[in-house]
């Protein structure tokens, strides 16, 4: 039962591992294979060698950035949580789990003027983050948490602008 319990706690910090742990073994392997193209005599084999070692880089900086940007995503949502400031999870719900989109489209008009009232303060653009998540558009709740995250830096975790 205690497993089950950790699982659940944990699991989207497990989801992370496993996808993180699979995408550094493939660039190892994607590096391991371009330094061997690069070291063949062939020039054609060396160009796709050379061609080929830009896929680990790239794909070792986006890793970074991403687990970069999750764990300060997840020092803001501490911060938010110790101030009260997150966003209620009070909305109701498909028996699938799934946000009513109605539902979430109502709620969503108070943070966007949050936000628009006040858009030097990292804490509304988080709220505003979470409501387009929850409204179901993830590209624009992304964009947003992008903006808390840079707001965030610049004006420090404990200010309020």
């Amino acid at each position: 039962m205690r497993a089950v319990g950790f699982y659940r706690e944990h699991r989207v910090k497990l989801g992370v591992l496993l996808v993180t742990v699979l995408l550094v073994f493939w660039l190892v392997v994607a590096f391991q294979r371009s330094i061997l193209l690069l070291g063949d005599p062939e020039p054609v084999a060396k160009a796709i060698g050379a061609g080929y070692l830009l896929l680990p880089c790239i794909g070792a900086w986006a890793l970074i950035r991403e687990l970069l940007f999750g764990a300060q995503t997840q020092r803001m949502a501490r911060q938010l949580d110790d101030e009260g400031g997150l966003p209620v999870d009070d909305l109701p719900r498909t028996p699938a789990g799934r946000i009513v989109r109605a539902a979430a489209d109502e709620a969503f008009p108070a943070y966007q003027a949050e936000t628009e009232a006040d858009p030097d303060n990292w804490r509304s653009w988080f709220r505003l983050s979470c409501a387009y998540d929850a409204a179901g558009d993830r590209k624009r709740a992304r964009r947003a948490m992008r903006d808390a995250a840079k707001l965030y830096a610049q004006h420090g975790a404990g200010s309020a602008r």
